[in-house]
């Protein structure tokens, strides 16, 4: 089709004026019209051969500027010869039509990296997206394992309990190191009972040193008000006044007493108690768990039977192994505690004795002395008011 339009543009006639201007080319309308139809069927065949053969035979074809076209074909006279820019034109218009410009081709090429970088943002975000929901996964996993491991033991163990508690089941008794731990629940019962004396007898203490500090005050102002009795008041103030502060050196030796039998009974010994509960508990589920290994035991022995036996056998083992640790941490703490016991208790009774028989013998040298060998300092008044300082 591309010969023939070619062919028929080489061969046609052109009418020429009498000036020698071109007339009117109706055939230019019917060449432009054949390159369009020729360029749509190319565009709808999806073809780039034969988008080169019209390339091709437009710029190789018959060069119309340096042709000679005449109205009587080949081998006219020079008057004869017109110019051809319209079809130069024609074929300029082809070329540029045959060629995409290069705003729409940038255009393409940056829709593409768009999508492409948009493809993998979306691919990184459900990557991660992904990942995210594997590890809210495990950790769901993890926490129903663990609840379902505290629900088995949990179940075990009152199992066992009720068992016990009803006569049915059978427990591991250490008689040697329960006796120990009976005398010293009844010792820290016993503590705390004179811990409570102590503190009562502070207080009472207290506001008797407060009633003779009050009094002697007292008695120093009618000293000075009444001339006829100033000797007598002027005696008994004095002696309010030694009272109260012997009283004072005394209730520093109580409160330090009562101090370090707090700390034996709501530290030390509370400390060991709290060992062994953890104890208990532990020959709690290493009973419950030997009484569930006995009953497999005791069952039929195939496959699943014997899956459960050496899953049973083990976790005996590790609550043995627990029960085993924990009875000798309470071992090693009850002698620790026994002896620490024997020392503080020697030295708070030794001063309370000391400082009381002082007091009442009303031997303030031998009361200040006992402190001294405690290593006692009283505070004085109102320091247990806070300074300005930390009042700011």
């Amino acid at each position: 089709m591309t010969d023939s339009i070619m062919s028929k543009a080489a061969t046609m006639e052109i009418p020429i004026n009498s000036n020698g201007d071109t007339g009117t080319l109706p055939e230019d309308d019917s060449l432009e019209q054949a390159a369009k139809l020729q360029w749509s069927l190319d565009e709808k065949l999806g073809g780039s051969r034969g988008t080169r053969d019209l390339q091709q035979v437009m710029v190789s074809g018959p060069n119309l500027n340096e042709t000679s076209i005449v109205s009587g074909g080949y081998g006219g006279t020079a008057e004869g010869i017109i110019p051809t820019s319209s079809i130069k034109d024609l074929r300029m218009k082809a070329r540029r039509s045959s060629v995409p410009s290069s705003s729409s081709f940038t255009c393409h090429i940056a829709s593409q990296s768009h999508e492409y970088k948009g493809s993998n943002m979306h691919h990184s975000s459900s990557s991660s997206s992904m990942t995210a929901e594997e590890s809210t996964r495990g950790v769901a996993v993890e926490k129903l394992e663990t609840v379902k491991k505290w629900g088995i033991n949990t179940y075990k163990c009152t199992k066992q309990m009720i068992s016990e508690r009803f006569g049915r089941g059978s427990r591991t008794v250490d008689l040697e190191l329960e006796a120990q731990i009976e005398v010293l629940r009844d010792t820290k019962r016993k503590y705390e009972s004179v811990l409570r004396l102590a503190r009562a007898l502070t207080n009472h203490f207290y506001n008797m040193v407060q009633t003779q500090h009050a009094l002697g005050d007292t008695f120093a102002d009618l000293s000075q008000k009444s001339p006829e009795l100033r000797d007598e008041f002027g005696y008994n103030a004095e002696t309010q006044k030694l009272l109260c502060k012997n009283g004072e050196t005394l209730l520093g030796a109580i409160n330090f007493f009562v101090s370090s039998i707090n700390t034996l009974v709501n530290k030390t010994m509370e400390d060991t108690l709290m060992t062994i509960k953890l104890y208990e508990n532990a020959r709690l589920e290493f009973d419950a768990y030997r009484s569930d290994l006995e009953e497999l035991s005791l069952g039929p022995r195939d496959a699943v039977a014997m899956a459960r036996i050496d899953a049973a056998q083990q976790q005996y083992q590790l609550q043995k192994e627990k029960y085993e640790r924990l009875r000798s941490d309470v071992i090693i703490k009850l002698k620790f505690l026994e002896e620490n016991k024997v020392k503080v208790m020697h030295k708070q009774l030794l001063l309370f004795h000391n400082a009381i028989s002082a007091y009442f013998a009303g031997n303030q040298q031998q009361l200040e002395q006992t402190l001294k060998q405690f290593n006692i300092k009283l505070r004085p008044p109102g320091a247990d008011k806070p300074s300005w300082l930390e009042e700011q």
